[in-house]
């Protein structure tokens, strides 16, 4: 409901008692942002005050306003009208500087207690990065030991029976790759396939330091050999690796003696014009590949292959 202006002026001169209606209407606007017309006692001219309505004192008769200018005092008798504002002026807060907030018990504890949690979750995290760490260098160190490790095969030989009508023995020469890791020969596979598929492992007492002065082919006592197993001759081994522990450094050179009488026990070896494929297989690193085939006629009992 809208609020009109009321007249509160008396008769000229003389003090004046608001009435019932007069205080009810000015109570409502306790408060609310007015307009109040005045005119003291004598004057031709009256005066505007814009404000806020704080309160009314009907016993000693004036109205608290807080305007513009600061909060003052208007005497009832000289208030001739007043009426309500279209709007309220802002309230203006004032922090005293003096002001201090009280820090409790329980925000202490909140504060410890994040603390607590802060410190907990950057140990978990720098333990985690740490263990990540140390994990990647075992990973890269793995892949960069098997990418750079491996086996290569310098060249195959062949050794015939007496009647030159197969292959009876295989020398496999072998050296590492270059930058290559120390290859365990006891842990080192040979994969052969003609028709069938066989795999050999190093007999550890088919083993000579040094090539025999009959060759090659009669270094090693072949009885030690059967279709599961090959033998080793170092050939270059400056720190005798070979031997002490089957190991194939980067310098070293090795050659394989295989017994193809036992693995193809058919035929009792290579036919002429038969193709075998052989593959070395190290504990780490690439393996070592080979294809051969065996002559259609055999001019000596030693051929390259």
């Amino acid at each position: 409901m809208q609020m009109t202006a009321m007249s509160l002026s008396g008769r000229k001169g003389t003090e004046r008692k608001v009435n019932e209606m007069e205080k009810r209407y000015m109570e409502r606007l306790v408060g609310k942002y007015c307009k109040i017309v005045t005119k003291e006692p004598g004057e031709d001219r009256a005066n505007v005050v814009t404000g806020i309505l704080e309160d009314v004192d009907y016993k000693d008769g004036f109205v608290l306003i807080d305007s513009s200018q600061g909060l003052g005092a208007l005497r009832i008798d000289t208030i001739i009208a007043i009426k309500p504002g279209k709007k309220h002026r802002p309230e203006k807060k004032t922090l005293y500087k003096d002001d201090e907030a009280d820090v409790g018990i329980g925000t202490l504890i909140v504060f410890i207690a994040m603390v607590l949690v802060a410190a907990v979750a950057a140990s978990v995290i720098m333990q985690t990065a740490e263990n990540l760490q140390q994990r990647a260098y075992a990973v890269g160190k793995q892949t960069i030991r098997d990418v750079s490790s491996g086996i290569r095969v310098i060249s195959v030989s062949g050794y015939s029976d007496v009647n030159k009508t197969r292959i009876q023995y295989l020398a496999i020469a072998i050296t590492p790759r270059a930058g290559s890791y120390d290859i365990d020969l006891n842990r080192t596979l040979l994969y052969l396939q003609l028709d069938d598929y066989s795999v050999l492992s190093l007999n550890l007492s088919a083993k000579a330091n040094r090539v025999s002065e009959g060759g090659i082919f009669n270094t090693i006592n072949m009885s030690y050999l059967n279709s599961t197993t090959f033998g080793v001759i170092s050939i270059h081994d400056r720190d005798d690796s070979v031997m002490k522990t089957n190991g194939l450094s980067a310098t070293d050179q090795a050659i394989l003696i295989v017994n193809l009488t036992a693995v193809l026990p058919t035929t009792h070896g290579l036919l002429p014009g038969e193709i075998l494929e052989g593959k070395l297989v190290p504990d780490v690193g690439a393996s070592g590949i080979f294809v051969v085939q065996s002559p259609n006629a055999f001019k000596y009992r030693v051929c390259d292959l």
